[in-house]
């Protein structure tokens, strides 16, 4: 038995500027590899870099033959200044000139089923899903999960900087969110139990205690659809916030988040951004318009009737998205007001026409990536809407006693990340965007 004294660790990021000339050490799994007659290259992977190393048959203590692709190595090595056109390369202005490589772990399958060291990972959605542990080690599809991570850690960042308190909400719960079917059960010691579909009930009790908190989480919606718009399992950006005067002010606030992120996109996601020819929208302004303004304007600039539909199809979202880049020269548009019967039971009506909601959806590229709006905060017209839409208060009890103590008028909205990452990414299937996507046919691995 011993006691250790705390060890600190350093960064493992290198200063190449200020080591050129210098032997350096670096650990990480070789991406790829080219063997010429001269020598050759080691591409090495790892948590800070995809670097290149350079190295000359004459000078080095292995056989490069031996390598296998994926196998973790340990290089020793000068930093010498370069300049590499491979965008997949990060830093492109170094490279490592081999001394000594020392060989850590290799692959036990070799070749791989899949060969990820081309340019392009071109496999049919199918096969990059059942070959996932691989797959996702292809620049591009790491390239895709550095962006959505530096999303998710933003989204609070931005929140955190506007007063808002993150807080973990339970995925085991009594009731669905929604109200609906739509919510997967199970057996919770001889009662029935639900996984999540949204943390709204208990956000929306936490801005009692702090009038303004996020949560980021895994949601769970049982729905038996296979698009590529939906997921079954996905992680949702979610904020509730006391408002002062109107539902428009997380709406407001929603669009500061969103431009706080894509700053920090811009300069912590530079090379994903170059290496997935990803060209950053701006928020610095967006439309607002009211659903059935949405209906006239797609009637009357692209002739498509959607009027007396209760709610915005596919197509229609798309069109309104291309109608705002044209004509407002943006790529954001909030629609307000949705009808009353399309909202879940806990979304405020407007006073002015109670057949509509104060509540909005963001579209960005022709789909929604955020549902919000402002919500009921009095007990009594929380019983009075659940026994109009035939819901029963007793069901919900310990939900609605927040609303019995006093709230304050609040709303909140949730925003998908993958659909959001999926967008930014030029990615048509919200699925490529998810690590590990799961749908109804999709539990694997």
């Amino acid at each position: 038995m011993q006691t250790v004294a705390l060890q600190k660790i350093s960064s493992t990021k290198i200063d190449f500027q200020n080591l050129v000339g210098k032997s350096v050490e670096i650990q990480g799994m070789i991406q790829n590899m080219r063997i010429l007659s001269w020598g050759g290259f080691i591409i090495l992977r790892n948590q800070d870099y995809t670097l290149q190393t350079v190295y000359e048959k004459s000078a080095i203590n292995f056989n490069p033959e031996a390598l296998k692709t994926e196998s973790a190595i340990r290089i020793k090595g000068i930093v010498k200044a370069a300049k590499i056109k491979d965008l997949a390369i990060s830093p492109r202005d170094y490279e490592l000139q081999i001394e000594e490589v020392t060989v850590l772990s290799e692959p036990s399958e070799y070749p791989h089923p899949l060969d990820i060291s081309k340019k392009e990972l071109k496999v049919n959605l199918d096969t990059n899903f059942d070959y996932r542990p691989l797959t996702l080690r292809h620049p591009q599809q790491r390239s895709i999960f550095k962006i959505s991570a530096c999303i998710n850690a933003s989204f609070g960042e931005a929140l955190s900087e506007l007063g808002f308190t993150q807080i973990v909400s339970p995925k085991l719960v009594f009731s669905g969110a929604e109200g609906g079917s739509n919510v997967f059960s199970l057996e919770y010691f001889g009662k029935k139990a639900y996984l999540a579909q949204s943390p709204q009930f208990y956000k929306q009790i936490m801005v009692g205690v702090f009038s303004k908190v996020y949560e980021k989480s895994t949601v769970f919606r049982a729905e038996k659809h296979n698009t590529s718009r939906h997921l079954n399992e996905y992680y949702s950006l979610d904020y509730e916030m006391q408002i002062s005067e109107s539902y428009e002010e997380i709406m407001h606030t929603l669009a500061n988040v969103l431009d706080y992120i894509f700053g920090k996109l811009q300069t912590q996601c530079a090379h994903e951004l170059a290496l997935l020819e990803v060209e950053l929208p701006s928020i610095k302004n967006y439309l607002v318009m009211k659903f059935d303004d949405v209906h006239e304007t797609v009637f009357k600039e692209f002739g498509k009737d959607f009027r007396g539909d209760n709610d915005l199809s596919p197509e229609e979202e798309r069109l309104i998205c291309s109608y705002a880049k044209s004509n407002f020269n943006t790529e954001f548009v909030f629609v307000t007001h949705y009808p009353s019967d399309k909202r879940p039971f806990y979304t405020m009506d407007d006073p002015e026409d109670p057949s509509k909601t104060l509540s909005f959806d963001l579209l960005f590229r022709g789909l929604e990536i955020t549902t919000g709006g402002q919500r009921l905060h009095k007990y009594e017209d929380y019983v009075a809407k659940m026994n109009r839409m035939g819901l029963s208060p007793k069901e919900f009890e310990s939900y609605l006693q927040t609303f019995k103590y006093g709230m304050p008028t609040h709303g909140g909205c949730a925003t998908g990340l993958e659909r959001i990452t999926a967008l930014i990414c030029n990615k048509s299937n919200v699925k490529e965007a998810s690590l590990f996507p799961r749908d109804v046919d999709r539990l694997t691995p």
